[in-house]
């Protein structure tokens, strides 16, 4: 299954590119016996539109055309769901072993998700009620895709 992490804004060179890209390279290694092709991380432009609700619906589109057409899609949200890690990874093996042939995660730019793209997600996920810096969710989330993979690997690295 082929896996699309789409993005609001640029990594810049420097610590959270670094660690985006390590562990996204470690997904590639451990995902490949799972059945999961290397994740593809693309970055779309902040809009330049004046108004939030204009800024949000432009990225929002720039973003589900990023989306393979069939793709399940997960976007991250502050009042989406909380799951565990170990849930992640089921969802992630369930979408894969339904012949699901893509999944595209979605982290959208500073003023949240267009309304195009809330009603598009099979799932908005949350990590926590705080408010977290764009660079560090893009950590975050990439981090927890490699732990997805080593969950459903038997991998030790994930340690309940």
């Amino acid at each position: 299954m082929r896996i699309v992490l789409a993005c609001v804004g640029r990594l810049k060179a420097g610590a959270e590119r670094d660690l985006v890209l390590r562990y996204l390279e470690r997904s590639r290694a451990a995902g490949r016996s799972l059945g999961l092709a290397p994740i593809d991380m693309h970055e779309v432009a902040e809009s330049a539109a004046r108004r939030a609700e204009d800024r949000m619906a432009e990225e929002a589109l720039a973003l589900l055309a990023l989306c393979p057409p069939g793709a399940g899609l997960i976007a991250l949200d502050p009042r989406g769901q909380n799951l565990t890690s170990e849930a992640l990874a089921a969802d992630i093996a369930r979408r894969r072993d339904s012949a699901g042939g893509a999944l595209c995660l979605v982290i959208g730019g500073a003023d949240g998700l267009g309304e195009a793209l809330r009603a598009r997600a099979d799932r908005l996920l949350a990590f926590g009620a705080a408010t977290f810096p764009h660079q560090l969710v893009r950590v975050m989330l990439a981090e927890q895709i490699y732990r997805a993979t080593t969950i459903l690997a038997g991998h030790p690295y994930h340690r309940a």
